[in-house]
């Protein structure tokens, strides 16, 4: 291969790395599943990677290339469609000590069997699930939110220190159970850290806000909020204020915009603004100098290192990168499933969607979304 085509795939490869890894990225912390990556081991070790779902399943489509064809194909090419990949976003509260993580964000991607088209939906972080038995943390199952998945999963016998990696496992058997796809491709597990990392790596991202939200968590300075004991929502002082119309955001920004459900539609607009930032940050990625700014990916690779853990499956993540490298921005459908509070003996206990998740699921282990999508044109929010 000559320098000028090497210099075409690099390039190639670089965009794809950052574009595959932002269409998963989940709010709450960000989440990033085919991370960026230099062609250097420090790089190429900078995001941990960890069985993130307690199986050794390859990935479809993962067996060797022939290695007499001739030009030997590029790593990833023989990965084939359909995948589904889980990404979750963990409250980890670092001021904490031993802080017990909690799923704050679960996202699914589907990519099409083509490997050109996507879609991301969201599940609500109080749903009410199954959580199946699991025997690493001693846990012997319940019926409660899914964001429980994660906290009785991360538990560790005789140990204070939660295992997120652990939680995750216990997160994919819930959601697998709940949705029926019996197998994922690939995971990502991230924290707060990835998203602002992220989002300040790539000079910040412009988002519309479709609603006037209200921060619980931030100051209008970026600064957290003083704990209060006996305060609304355990916080004083001035608030952060997200108002109607386009705003420009930096890292702290998109992570708090996208935290907030203590506003009208709840959790599942806090879900319509994680996808609209996921959006806003992929198409900043499709026009940002970066792309070309080797020294300016690494760096932003370091960071993001501190706040990501991908699971690929035994592969490499440059891999899915180049599996993935026909799907365009405008190919990642963001997809709202509706849904209300559940109740019992006259109180809250979680959320419960509305019943076309079952068609909406059954339509993507068919591999057959983009047909239910076109007859279901209201569950897509990818304005804004």
């Amino acid at each position: 291969m000559n320098l000028a085509s090497w210099e075409g795939i690099v390039t190639k490869q670089v965009r794809l790395y950052l574009i595959v890894g932002v269409a998963a990225l989940v709010l709450i912390g960000g989440g990033i599943f085919a991370a960026i990556q230099l062609f250097s081991d420090s790089v190429d070790n900078a995001i941990p990677q960890a069985d993130l779902l307690g199986t050794a399943t390859p990935t479809p489509g993962s067996a060797a290339v022939t290695p007499t064809q001739s030009p030997t194909p590029p790593p990833g090419s023989d990965i084939k469609g359909p995948l589904n990949i889980l990404i979750v976003g963990i409250d980890t509260r670092v001021s904490v000590k031993d802080w017990i993580p909690h799923a704050d964000a679960v996202m699914i991607m589907h990519v099409s069997k083509d490997l050109t088209s996507a879609w991301l939906t969201s599940l609500p972080r109080d749903l009410v699930v199954n959580i199946p038995s699991f025997g690493p943390a001693n846990f012997g199952g319940a019926r409660t939110k899914l964001t429980h998945a994660m906290s009785y999963g991360a538990r560790v016998p005789g140990s204070s220190t939660p295992n997120p990696a652990q939680g995750m496992q216990l997160v994919a058997r819930t959601v697998s159970a709940y949705t029926g796809i019996q197998q994922f491709d690939g995971a990502a597990l991230t924290t707060f850290t990835g998203l602002t990392a992220m989002v300040d790596g790539i000079g910040g991202i412009d988002v519309y806000i479709d609603q006037n939200v209200t921060s619980i968590h931030r100051r209008p300075d970026g600064q957290y909020r003083t704990v209060c004991g006996g305060c609304s929502h355990g916080y004083s002082g001035p608030q952060a204020q997200y108002n109607v119309g386009n705003l420009h955001m930096m890292g702290w920004q998109a992570l708090d915009y996208s935290r907030q459900r203590y506003i009208p539609g709840g959790d599942y607009a806090r879900g319509r603004h994680q996808r609209q930032v996921i959006k806003a940050i992929v198409t900043r990625l499709f026009n940002t100098p970066l792309m070309t700014d080797l020294q300016g990916i690494d760096n932003l690779v370091r960071a993001l290192g501190s706040g990501i853990t991908i699971d690929a499956r035994g592969r490499r993540p440059m891999e899915f990168a180049w599996a993935l490298h026909n799907l365009k921005t405008d190919h990642i459908t963001l997809v709202g499933l509706p849904g209300s509070g559940a109740y019992a003996g006259g109180g809250y206990i979680g959320e419960n969607l509305n019943g076309i998740q079952s068609s909406y699921f059954a339509a993507l282990r068919a591999d057959n979304l983009a047909a239910f999508m076109a007859a279901n044109p209201g569950l897509t929010n990818n304005s804004g």
